[in-house]
């Protein structure tokens, strides 16, 4: 019996990077880039439906992100396969941090199911990782 992807299947690596030529500390906007790729491990394809971030800037202000795919797509990753991407915040400050989920649908099923994203630190030069 093949199971479905579930989101112990399903792994999501994060690589921040802060951007120096897009920011401006004087004004107070710092840009990190963030590049995801999702590992399906599952026996079944999968499609990414939807993101949620939750952004908490060094100051402590939260700000929640929710929308449809990634990047403009609803990718679509087979069993063994990867899709990668990235992407960008801007923050108020040097550091803060990310953290949330994905929304996948197992397409043999229609089921849908979450994936966790834990915590990342987005640091700028400087400051203490």
């Amino acid at each position: 019996m093949n199971a479905a992807p579930q989101s112990e299947q399903v792994h999501v690596d994060v690589e921040p990077a802060f951007c120096a030529d897009e920011s401006a500390p004087a004004e107070r906007r710092y840009v990190f880039s963030y590049t995801i790729t999702v590992h399906n491990h599952s026996r079944h394809s999968m499609q990414l439906m939807a993101r949620h971030w939750t952004i908490t800037q060094g100051s402590g202000q939260v700000q929640e992100v929710r929308g449809k795919g990634v990047v403009g797509q609803q990718p679509l990753i087979g069993p063994g396969q990867t899709f990668r991407y990235t992407s960008r915040a801007i923050l108020d400050g040097p550091v803060g941090v990310m953290e949330g989920a994905f929304t996948c649908v197992d397409t043999a099923t229609q089921r849908p199911f979450e994936v966790s994203i834990a915590p990342f630190r987005l640091a700028g030069p400087n400051q203490v990782h």
